[in-house]
């Protein structure tokens, strides 16, 4: 693809506007996914991605933590800011040590200004709460009482999204605020969203964001993908990449890549083109660490399929035939994010 030539979507009904596909930095400086890489490499690669005509950037407070967000924050320095839409999240706490769900307006707030200093901007494009409080009404965390609205007001961030939430608590939050976009996992494996959430954000006119629509690497090289699952973090937490699911699973993978072969396409590129033509409301986020993934990824985009073509591709991830939660039991997901009314809540 011809650098520079990437299409752009509406994101969401309040006007912003993204590359088609966007690149997501966590695994550049977080230790999910084993340990952090060079950063001058890190920065060199999101150049190329902007110079390639990548703009939307997606990172968060928790990446590291911290030392993602300070990443991006050089590398946008130089002019390069002007040309980036970036996304960053606040809602996940290690403060001593110990991991826990925050959406209280003083946490939202400290959060967002510690944010903007890492990033070394005035302003965030897109402001995600990562994970639900389920202590607390979305009224309280996010909008009518809480502290996101006043960043809006303040000029502190431009947009509100959600992250991994509930389609109740997505319609809670977007009658008091207007939600720009909501960032979930969707990918060929992972389509549990299709029933609710996907309808109502279409409902309410809010963007879609699909994060791992390469299923953290399995449709880009299957099985290889997670040989040093040892040294992974995250793929350990998962188990349909446990070795008693993979197993299965793989076959999945033998499929997508026997269809490749036929598309003169790679895996990885089927897979992400099968994200792309979920519609125009839809941007994925694929995360690398290598410009020549983040070449062949780009690729995607050139992809064509035909409406057989898409039941093909989905007949081989179809929900009974893959094995394994995306998540275990101890990851908030949407699945859990409900949260009490607003009329229980009393102020301290």
């Amino acid at each position: 693809m011809e650098a520079g030539r990437v299409r752009r979507i509406k994101l969401g009904s309040q006007g912003l506007e993204v590359s088609a596909q966007g690149l997501g930095c966590m695994g550049m400086s977080a230790a999910f996914y084993g340990l952090p890489k060079p950063e001058e490499d890190m920065i060199a690669l999101i150049h190329h991605a902007v110079h390639s005509g990548i703009t939307f950037l997606d990172t968060s407070d928790v990446y590291g933590p911290f030392t993602n967000e300070i990443l991006l924050g050089k590398a946008l320095k130089g002019g390069v800011r002007e040309k980036v839409e970036l996304a960053t999240k606040f809602g996940v706490s290690y403060a001593d040590g110990k991991r826990e769900t925050r959406g209280d307006p003083a946490y939202v707030r400290a959060a967002c200004e510690a944010s903007l200093k890492r990033l070394q901007l005035d302003c965030i494009d897109l402001y995600y709460q990562h994970r639900i409080d389920t202590r607390l009404p979305i009224e309280v965390t996010l909008l009518q009482i809480g502290e996101l609205k006043k960043l809006v007001e303040e000029g502190k961030i431009k947009y509100i999204g959600m992250s991994e939430a509930s389609a109740s608590t997505i319609r809670r939050a977007h009658a008091v605020h207007p939600i720009t976009a909501v960032q979930l996992e969707w990918s060929l494996w992972s389509r549990d969203v299709e029933e609710e959430i996907i309808p109502t954000c279409r409902e309410l006119g809010i963007g879609i964001v699909a994060y791992s629509p390469l299923a953290r690497g399995f449709f880009s090289s299957g099985i290889k993908a997670v040989e040093k699952i040892t040294n992974n973090q995250l793929l350990k937490l998962i188990p349909r990449f446990h070795p008693e699911n993979l197993e299965h699973n793989k076959t999945i993978f033998e499929r997508v890549n026997e269809m490749a072969t036929r598309k003169g396409c790679t895996p990885s590129q089927l897979a992400l083109a099968w994200v792309h033509h979920q519609g125009n409301d839809v941007c994925p986020i694929p995360g690398t660490t290598k410009i020549e993934n983040f070449n062949q990824n780009i690729e995607a985009l050139s992809v064509k399929l035909t409406p057989e073509e898409m039941v093909e591709l989905e007949s081989f991830a179809s929900e009974d035939v893959v094995k394994g939660d995306r998540y275990s039991s101890e990851i908030a997901t949407w699945e859990t994010s409900e949260t009490p009314p607003l009329s229980s809540w009393k102020a301290a």
